[in-house]
């Protein structure tokens, strides 16, 4: 009887692996499938998506593209795509990781002025949430480092491909981000000097004056500068 007993519960924790291998067989069984398409059909599914605004399938398709076609004949612009669709989905993130893949990949493809555009982009919307985008408020109270990544991006742009179709949008979005920034620093600058904290306010204010010279920010920059220094 010790002996059935022992085996028993042996048996025991061997069952309920049985049923949890089980389990997870019939959950993969039933989970939804990338189905098995030519690259073509990836492609063009992908495409109708996109016309039709679904841009959860045509993310969908174009990974499953490029996944299954990797060196096919739609695979780069299958990437080209799939920087816009996240884009579209609001996942300025992965648009921005997918740009940034596809400009260290392909530095020599006809398109890469629009990725380096596309990544400026998703990377100055990356940590906008969606209030922001109903409600106004201060961006220069914000951290500014995907600002200062997207002016980057976009001088990048113009310094590579300065005849690129993206150029002159390019150029008037660096405008704004360059004032944004400027904006950002002089605040800072009047932060310091609230505090009494001469030196680093009037390094503030010179950092404004010497980067961003057209900026309106730079006859309060040289006011502080002033007074720091008296």
């Amino acid at each position: 009887m010790l002996i059935w007993r022992t085996s028993f519960f042996l048996r025991v924790p061997l069952l309920g692996l049985l049923i949890s291998l089980l389990a997870l067989l019939a959950a993969c069984s039933s989970a939804p499938k990338t189905p098995q398409l030519s690259e073509r059909q990836f492609y063009e599914e992908a495409q109708s998506a996109i016309d039709a605004n679904n841009m959860t399938l045509a993310i969908d398709r174009l990974q499953g593209l490029e996944s299954r076609y990797p060196f096919g004949r739609y695979a780069s612009q299958a990437k080209l795509d799939l920087i816009y669709c996240h884009y579209r989905a609001l996942d300025y993130e992965a648009s921005a990781a997918t740009a940034e893949r596809f400009i260290n990949t392909h530095p020599d493809h006809p398109q890469l002025d629009y990725a380096y555009y596309m990544k400026g982009l998703a990377s100055y919307s990356v940590d906008r949430g969606l209030l922001e985008r109903f409600i106004p408020s201060d961006f220069s109270e914000r951290d500014m480092g995907p600002a200062r990544e997207s002016f980057e991006d976009f001088n990048r742009l113009i310094n590579r491909f300065p005849n690129s179709v993206y150029a002159a949008d390019a150029r008037q979005r660096m405008i704004y981000l360059r004032n944004l920034l400027a904006a950002y620093e002089l605040r800072a600058a009047s932060f310091y000097m609230r505090r009494g904290a001469f030196v680093a306010a009037a390094n503030r204010g010179r950092y404004v004056v010497e980067n961003f010279d057209t900026s309106p920010s730079v006859a309060d920059a040289l006011v502080i500068m002033a007074e720091a220094y008296t």
